[in-house]
């Protein structure tokens, strides 16, 4: 189908989109973000968006950090084009493997909008995997004992026992809150995302739609945060995470 136009009512911003592509647009996250303004003023905004054409986990050169809780592995799928398999690679509750995106600082700062989405699947099997998928301080232990232990955050979490059922997690300095967002299905691609109003408030989005209620002043961390993902097993099956990319926008 032709590629149409659309008009936030809001913001006033225009962005161009194809239907069959990019169904129910209009309550999509991304319709209030400055990408085209961004295209001819880089100056405006800080991109990242990972598509996964490599992956460099190497100590001293490499943009990621792997850290295995155990076990885990992650590696770019050889069975579909841009996707990151983060590997439990263990069938005991609480080992698998975290990932951070450690040179992608971005720090939530007045009027400083974040807009961050990440596709993702989990598979063998849903319910029985501890999750994390979004930004986070630079931390070794993302979740600690079935439940997250990172005192700056913001992102979509199961903890322990969590039987697949996640919500939006945000913290500043352990000031902690979660906002109710949804359940994963098995091996079936979901877009997670979260528009951070400065300092003032995170909204979530589960397919492009609105989630629940927004974090408030009071749970958004005001120092650096990374693009940050976890995938542990919670015991008798060995569950893998699909990250087939992500997109994070921060005005400067």
């Amino acid at each position: 189908m032709p590629s149409r136009g659309f008009t936030d009512p809001g913001s006033r911003r225009i962005s161009v989109y194809d239907p069959d592509l990019s169904a129910g647009y209009s309550g999509n996250l991304w319709k209030t973000c400055p990408l085209q303004e961004y295209l001819h003023d880089p100056m405006i905004g800080v991109l990242l968006d990972e598509r996964w054409n490599s992956y460099n986990a190497q100590a001293t050169t490499g943009d990621y950090v792997l850290t295995q809780a155990t076990q885990g592995t992650g590696a770019i799928s050889t069975a579909a084009p841009g996707v990151l398999e983060l590997d439990c690679n263990s069938t005991t509750q609480g080992q698998g493997a975290q990932i951070q995106r450690i040179k992608s600082a971005f720090v939530p700062a007045a009027g400083k909008h974040i807009w961050a989405e990440f596709l993702v699947k989990v598979v063998d099997t849903f319910d029985k995997t501890q999750l994390f998928v979004g930004l986070a301080e630079i931390d070794t232990t993302i979740i600690g004992s079935g439940a997250i232990s990172t005192a700056n955050h913001i992102g979509f979490y199961i903890p322990a026992s969590g039987a697949g059922v996640y919500t939006l997690a945000a913290a500043k300095a352990s000031a902690a809150a979660t906002k109710a967002a949804g359940t994963l299905a098995e091996d079936a691609y979901v877009k997670l995302g979260f528009y951070v109003d400065g300092v003032t408030s995170i909204q979530g989005y589960v397919n492009g739609v609105p989630s629940a209620t927004a974090h408030a002043t009071a749970n958004v961390p005001i120092v650096a945060v990374y693009p940050s993902f976890v995938c542990q097993s919670d015991g008798t099956n060995d569950p893998i995470l699909h990250i087939a990319g992500y997109r994070i926008f921060q005005l400067r």
